[in-house]
């Protein structure tokens, strides 16, 4: 079988399990293509319509191994091939942290703005899992100095290697802390995406989360806990000019509710997504009270 005909047919076969596409792709078809270039290491610029090529034994013994895991296991694909991309970099990722998928990318890709004039030159990647968000913007800004902070070690074991991965010894530093406990430093920019599932909703999650570590979706019984926590500290953290941007996800309507008079600036995405809020240090201060 040519390599575009197995995708096209893998694709068939994912839309008929009803597979839940939510970590990293679409549709079935992006989540073939995912599968099928990454086990087999072909540039993800080239076309399907190009790929000619018949299928070795070998190959095809890959492929349909790693197929049935996606479809009897629902696992995700990232697990299965080890790698996901965020902001146009690629990651290691696996159980120890949950799949990279923020919408956060689109605000890294664009450096932020306009929320920030210029690059930041100390950044806080909060609750940070494998690293990505925190990496990416390393990446992107060769002069910022990165912290990647989590209550997980798995997941700064992940973290670790992906900044072993990409060459970041010399600027990213790894702090183990239950939010911004034991830190003493200000950052001009707190980036968080932290646990934000209901506890009573977690069960009602599609089989494939089920595969990610629970201690980086559920956030008490009304998905709040953890992102309230960190409204109430951050400003501690910021410096003066500093910015907090947080992701919520679909609890963003329960924060709305709950904190009406609160100003939140809710990032708008071209490429999708929401539920990813912006605060300065000032307003964090001033409504302090209410988050409590």
């Amino acid at each position: 079988m040519q390599i575009s005909a197995y995708i096209h047919d893998l694709a068939a076969r994912f839309e008929a399990a009803r597979l839940c596409y939510g970590h990293g792709t679409a549709n079935p078809f992006d989540e073939a293509v995912y599968l099928v270039y990454s086990l087999l290491e072909i540039d993800f610029h080239v076309a399907c319509d190009s790929l000619n090529r018949k299928l070795s034994e070998t190959e095809f013994d890959l492929l349909e191994g790693q197929a049935r895991r996606r479809i009897s296991e629902r696992r995700p694909v990232a697990y299965l091939v080890n790698r996901a991309w965020f902001a146009g970099f690629p990651f290691n990722a696996d159980e120890r942290a949950l799949i990279p998928r923020s919408p956060i990318a689109e605000l890294i890709v664009k450096d932020f703005a306009p929320l920030l004039k210029s690059p930041a030159q100390n950044v806080l990647d909060l609750c940070c899992g494998g690293g990505c968000i925190g990496l990416a913007l390393a990446l992107r800004w060769p002069h910022a100095q990165v912290m990647l902070a989590d209550v997980s070690a798995q997941s700064l074991d992940l973290a670790w290697e992906n900044v072993r991965l990409h060459g970041l010894q010399q600027r990213v530093k790894l702090c183990q802390a239950d939010l911004f406990a034991g830190m003493d430093t200000r950052f001009e920019l707190i980036v968080a995406n932290p646990p934000y599932v209901p506890e009573s909703e977690y069960a009602e999650l599609a089989a494939e989360f089920g595969h990610e570590p629970r201690l980086g979706l559920i956030s008490g019984n009304s998905g709040l806990d953890i992102p309230l926590r960190i409204l109430r500290a951050a400003a501690d953290f910021l410096t003066d000019r500093g910015i907090l941007v947080m992701e919520v996800g679909y609890t963003a309507a329960a924060l709305s509710a709950r904190l009406p008079d609160v100003p939140f600036l809710w990032l708008q995405f071209d490429h999708g997504g929401d539920g990813v809020l912006a605060l300065s240090r000032e307003q964090l201060l001033r409504y302090r009270d209410r988050f409590n």
